[in-house]
């Protein structure tokens, strides 16, 4: 996939997240490309079966570009926090270099530098979220454990997750990857929320309050910090547009 093509994805990612469709015009304003420029890309995508796309009725992403694209976001706001916290670059720089550098991360660097980043949840300036990895473990403890261990051998997840932070109310899943310390785990483990348990969002508080979940027949409210960093499947119903 070409450098654009990946932008393009980044970009429908960003603007699908709170589960509408992507218009061309958002599309074009947030690139800064002509509205005729992304219908073209739009078909390429669509053909290559990335994005659900119709015209005048907005771009969705596949399951398969869902994994893609949160790759590619999840290296640049790594290359972003690098930037920030290790490089002392200004704010006002480091997403033009995270835009240069992410095309050209290897799966092993991005690993590196996560570990080396110490798993971090969340961006540098606009707290946007990191998503999770793709890598066939259960926990940041797990992945330390193996450090060494080749990618191969670890395998990748068959689903796409997200963090119980950005479900909404009444929607359900399972418990799949937790990031953090070993503080954060054992936490965690002690309130049940351990893979492979299920639990439902009861509540959602606004302005970034706390998440209210049921688990385990047990009513749990998690400020954002933890379920931003709580990974679950979605059941299917819960995925559809």
């Amino acid at each position: 996939m070409s450098a654009s093509s990946e932008e393009y994805m980044e970009a429908i990612y960003a603007l699908t997240q709170n589960g509408r469709r992507a218009s061309t015009s958002e599309i074009s304003r947030r690139l800064d490309v002509s509205p005729a420029s992304v219908t073209e890309m739009l078909k390429k995508l669509a053909d290559s079966g990335y994005v659900n796309y119709s015209p005048y009725q907005g771009v969705t992403l596949t399951p398969e570009g869902t994994r893609l694209a949160g790759k590619m976001v999840r290296r640049h706001r790594l290359l972003e926090r690098f930037l920030h916290d290790l490089l002392k670059i200004g704010n006002d720089r480091v997403h033009k270099e995270a835009c240069e550098m992410e095309h050209a991360l290897s799966d092993e660097t991005e690993r590196a530098l996560c570990q080396t980043l110490h798993a971090p949840s969340k961006c540098p300036d606009d707290a946007a979220l990191i998503p999770a990895c793709d890598l066939a473990f259960s926990s940041c403890a797990e992945c330390r454990r193996f450090r060494g261990k080749n990618l191969e051998e670890i395998g990748r997840r068959d689903a796409n997750l997200v963090c119980v932070g950005s479900l909404g109310e009444n929607q359900e899943g399972t418990v799949a990857f937790i990031r953090g310390d070993n503080r954060t785990l054992r936490r965690l483990l002690d309130m049940g929320l351990t893979p492979g348990t299920r639990l439902k969002v009861l509540r959602v508080a606004p302005l970034g309050g706390p998440v209210e979940i049921e688990v385990r027949g047990s009513r749990l409210a998690l400020g954002d910090e933890i379920a931003c960093n709580i990974f679950v499947k979605k059941d299917e119903a819960a995925t559809a547009f």
